[in-house]
């Protein structure tokens, strides 16, 4: 059996799993290191705390191999010093091992833990609910467990004298085992970026577990019941901070004004003050709340782009009379996940500050593709082309399928719809001009677009018209004259020939043609992920530049190349095939091609065919002389 002097460190609890706090407790002892130099009992400072036999107690009398307090501080203290402070550390932890120098007797043993104010343990993948063996650190007031993987408290295993208790960043769902035996002085509870959906854990937040609260963080949770959830916090009269930023709720249009005006004490909401200007301003706000629907509102404004390439230099290298009319079109495409209004959306007017007063979010974006540049503004908007129904549609699912590279969110909300602009000739600065108002009912799909964040293209449509000849388009008049010029030709063809019928021969009637084209073929310049997830805070606008980089129409390029490669060699061919044989001397065979007839002898044809394929045929003939 150890003495409590000898024991060792990690046995100050007992025998912990190993995902369990006291497991992740004992390690965090370890590399506080409250018994190694230059801290705890030890040669560099044992005659300090051991009366030798004569000794006087004076400080000349410390042997020569030993430090001095302030000698030790300074090699903790030092950022440089190999025994300074761990990483992740809190300042509660330099001040016990400031105590481990000073009074190492206090570290010895079970006594390290009356030691302990605060614990932090951060980022140490706790798995398993908060053990029993907590309680041991009676004199605990601060306790932070922030990035771990905890998905229940138990209350009864936590100290009572806790005023500080920090569970953001774990996997909470449910408040009910938390709020069982609560401590009764918490005064901060903090449950940010967890797993609560309401409204079943509202009931767990009010004065009858929480008297003393003064603080509540449920930032970027799945909260979206704003009336019940308020109804409850009433309750908390002490509560003066409370951050819902995250939460669907806090997407609704009306929310902070409302918020404002149900909690008359609170002084600080989302980590911004609460001024009195704010209060008269929502005043009344709690007692009207059929002002208030339960959606979101976001604005979408795309403004210019920049830098495009001008299709017609390419198109004029293709000019040929035969060669179709092509149209070319520029518009910028964006993604939006969740439902709208009836009517597709609503244009919205010149009005952006307002909209942004009422709690509507806004999303700006301008692109730019070095130089190609077009603006996006996002205010917390559906693909907007002048077409018909079922052409928009068909347009927007080839462009979302060029844009299932966004995967995050395509996982996050499979219902994301693609918006685009109306289509825009080329310029140099092609002017989109486009506002659009998105209605979403779904908050939480909402809120997983705007974590996830949007993709915006610049898009280029290119139409194809050719001139088409018509079959039988005039087939009734044709018939009825057909007769009538048959006669005509009968009787012209006593007469002879006169000059009118030479220029008729000459000036051929034009068949009717129309104009029809090809079904448009769309392709996307440049995109690029337009992050969103400020509008979940305490931003209401997104304005951000896309730039995409120079565009270099290679495609284009080595398309125009193959087709003139391919006309070079088919000239190739066309000259190294012979129209005819070429003219023949008299020398061998005699006159075999006769000059003035251009005709063949034909005695001595057979023999021609031989002698051509072993001789080299040269001009000139006399068969007529």
């Amino acid at each position: 059996h150890l003495s409590p002097e000898k024991k060792p460190e990690n046995s100050c609890m007992a025998a912990p799993g190993p995902h369990s706090l006291s497991a992740a407790f004992q390690e965090h002892l370890r590399r506080l290191g409250l018994r190694d130099f230059p801290c705890g009992l030890g040669s560099w400072n044992k005659s300090r705390f051991v009366t030798y036999a004569g000794s006087t107690g004076q400080e000349e009398e410390r042997p020569l191999c030993e430090e001095s307090p302030e000698a030790l501080l300074e090699l903790l203290s030092d950022p440089h010093s190999p025994w300074a402070l761990p990483p992740g550390c809190s300042p509660h932890d330099q001040r016990l091992r400031d105590v481990a120098v000073l009074s190492p007797q206090l570290t010895r043993g079970t006594r390290v833990l009356q030691l302990f104010r605060s614990l932090r343990i951060v980022g140490k993948d706790v798995s398993t609910e908060v053990d029993a063996d907590l309680l041991q650190l009676q004199r605990l007031e601060e306790l932070t467990l922030c990035a771990n993987q905890i998905s229940r408290i138990t209350s009864a295993n936590l100290p009572r004298t806790l005023k500080v208790l920090e569970l953001c960043c774990n996997t909470v769902s449910d408040l009910q085992g938390l709020c069982a035996q609560p401590p009764p002085e918490l005064q901060h509870l903090g449950l940010g970026y967890n797993r609560l959906r309401g409204p079943l854990q509202d009931k767990h937040l009010t004065a009858d577990f929480w008297p003393n609260l003064i603080s509540l963080d449920l930032s970027f949770n799945n909260l979206t019941d704003l009336f019940g959830l308020v109804s409850q916090l009433t309750s908390l009269k002490k509560l003066h901070i409370l951050v819902l930023q995250g939460n669907p709720l806090a997407l609704i249009p009306a929310y902070r004004g409302f918020v404002v005006d149900s909690l008359p004490k609170l002084s600080f909401l989302d980590d911004i003050h609460i001024g009195l200007d704010e209060r008269y301003q929502f005043r009344g706000l709690s007692k009207q709340p059929e002002l208030i629907k339960n959606e979101a509102r976001v604005v979408v404004s795309i403004g210019k782009i920049k830098g495009v390439p001008d299709p017609s230099t390419v198109q004029d290298l293709e000019l040929d009379s035969e060669a179709p009319v092509i149209t070319y079109s520029y518009c910028v495409a964006y993604e939006f996940a969740g439902e709208e209004t009836e009517d597709g959306g609503t244009e919205v007017g010149e009005q952006p500050d307002k909209l942004c007063q009422e709690g509507t979010s806004l999303f700006q974006v301008e692109i730019h593709q070095s130089p190609v540049v077009a603006t996006l503004d996002v205010d917390n908007s559906a693909w907007d082309v002048r077409e018909t129904k079922g052409q928009q549609e068909c347009a927007a699912m080839e462009v979302l399928a060029a844009h299932t590279g966004n995967e995050k969110l395509q996982i996050l909300h499979p219902l994301v719809r693609v918006f685009v602009t109306p289509g825009e000739p080329w310029a140099d600065t092609i002017d989109c001009n486009y506002r659009k108002e998105h209605a979403a009912k779904d908050l939480v799909g909402l809120k997983d677009y705007l974590r996830a964040g949007t993709i915006v293209s610049v898009v280029e449509e290119k139409v194809g018209t050719w001139q088409v000849w018509l079959r039988g388009a005039d087939s009734e008049e044709n018939a009825v004259k057909s007769e009538k010029e048959r006669q005509g030709l009968k009787k012209e063809s006593t007469k002879g020939p006169g000059p009118r019928d030479k220029q008729k021969k000459k000036k051929k009637k034009e068949k009717p043609r129309e104009l029809r084209s090809d079904p448009p073929i769309r392709r996307i310049l440049g995109s690029e992920r337009v992050a969103l997830e400020a509008l979940l805070a305490t931003e209401t606008l997104v304005a951000t530049v896309c730039d995409f980089g120079i565009l270099i129409t290679e495609q284009l390029l080595k398309r125009k190349k193959a087709k003139t490669r391919a006309k070079k060699q088919k000239q190739r061919r066309k000259a190294r095939k012979p129209q005819r044989l070429p003219k023949v001397t008299e020398g061998w065979l005699g006159r075999a091609v006769c000059v003035s007839k251009q005709q063949w002898c034909p005695v001595l044809l057979p023999a021609l065919w031989s002698w051509a394929l072993t001789h080299v045929l040269s001009p000139g003939c006399e068969c007529c002389h």
